[in-house]
């Protein structure tokens, strides 16, 4: 088999087979800003060597330098790599937007914009809370957690005072959790405290999406609090 060449190198795309894997790996690195120098210096004299026969040879396998690099790898670097990765297949063989956080709106005008303008593939989660109502807090901490979990969804908050509607959501009917999509309205719950226990975290809110089939299927499981919490992988 031949060689690639310089073109195929640079296809931004995440190639299959062992050998695209490394190539990939090899880039994921040098781009990486958490990559030392010296390491960076490394994978980019193993990458673009200057003898065609030691292209093949080191393209063939990964290096030995390479193996001991990855040996020290922690599991978080790890799992950055494989959440890349994953974003990328995402973004190139499915239709629509990814995220990774919640959004912040400001305003009505910003909120009107989320439903009308966003991709109509695009399922919009929007809480509207108020600080120091019960429940707010704790929905805002779960909502963080479940955009980490399910990139393809946008999630929104919004204070009830900023939605130029302030009236129609008062204390009583706090938190509220909006659900779009396309600009049609799905789901309209309203003093979400009311539909779990007094206590609830990120599972509950998901198990409570899921009985209205709202939710896609899981990508990423990536809630930062659970991943600093994970076994030790030897």
């Amino acid at each position: 088999m031949s060689s690639p060449t310089p073109a195929e190198d640079e296809v931004p795309a995440i190639q299959t087979g062992p050998k695209g894997v490394i190539n990939d790996w090899r880039k994921f690195k040098c781009e990486d800003q958490d990559t030392p120098p010296s390491k960076k210096a490394l994978l980019r004299q193993i990458s673009n060597p200057q003898s065609d026969d030691n292209h093949d040879r080191l393209n063939r396998k990964m290096s030995v330098q390479e193996y001991e690099m990855i040996a020290e790898e922690d599991e978080k670097g790890l799992r950055k790599y494989r959440k890349q990765c994953m974003k990328e297949m995402h973004e190139r063989f499915s239709f629509g937007p990814t995220f990774d956080s919640v959004v912040e709106l400001d305003n009505g005008e910003a909120f009107l914009e989320i439903i009308e303008k966003e991709h109509r593939l695009t399922l919009v989660v929007v809480h509207i809370y108020k600080d120091g109502v019960k429940g707010c807090e704790a929905l805002n901490s779960c909502l963080d957690c479940l955009a980490t979990e399910y990139p393809s969804i946008k999630f929104c908050r919004i204070r009830a005072a900023a939605t130029g509607a302030g009236e129609r959501f008062s204390d009583d009917v706090l938190p509220t959790m909006l659900v779009y999509k396309a600009g049609e309205l799905l789901g309209n719950f309203l003093s979400m405290t009311q539909h779990l226990s007094e206590e609830f975290f990120a599972a509950d809110i998901e198990a409570f999406l899921n009985e209205y089939g709202l939710l896609p299927e899981k990508e990423f499981v990536a809630c930062p609090d659970e991943e600093e919490a994970g076994v030790e992988v030897e």
